[in-house]
């Protein structure tokens, strides 16, 4: 045999096919969700999948208010930044951000399971978070994802 029967595929922006799915987090765990998200995100359930290159999905988050923590993760879970200035370390309780913001909560678990460095800066713009059922972006006509099927 003096060829090979096969060859390795790999995406680039050109090639990629990205698609619009809407997941509902109504009664789901937050970091089983986020994972699940963070994976289609990235692009990894596509064959085509290529490391260096954006080929996920963009994905639309809705029912943000009605996530869920498990044990005592609702006062325990603290989110720490700091503004920059000696002793301007702050932080915030999973309870406190949630009534702040309950978007800012998927949103945070998500990042943190996407790529630190520019890839991943440009992969977690590829993702929408509401708090409420609706969403604006129904013009892309996103198709509806059973977390179930990713595991």
């Amino acid at each position: 045999m003096d060829t090979l029967s096969y060859k390795t595929v790999s995406a680039n922006k050109a090639t990629v096919t990205k698609e619009w799915l809407h997941v509902d987090a109504e009664g789901q765990t937050l970091g089983r969700l986020s994972s699940v998200v963070a994976k289609l995100l990235r692009g990894k359930h596509k064959p085509s999948f290529t490391p260096h290159v954006d080929c996920g999905d963009n994905v639309i988050i809705t029912n943000a208010d009605k996530i869920n923590l498990t044990g005592k993760k609702w006062t325990d879970k603290s989110y720490i930044r700091h503004t920059g200035y000696p002793g301007g370390q702050r932080s915030l309780t999973a309870q406190e951000l949630f009534d702040k913001n309950p978007e800012r909560l998927i949103e945070k678990a998500v990042k943190g399971m996407l790529p630190k460095n520019k890839l991943g800066a440009v992969l977690f713009r590829n993702l929408k978070v509401y708090a409420g059922a609706t969403h604006d972006q129904d013009a892309q006509q996103p198709k509806t994802v059973n977390l179930k099927e990713f595991k």
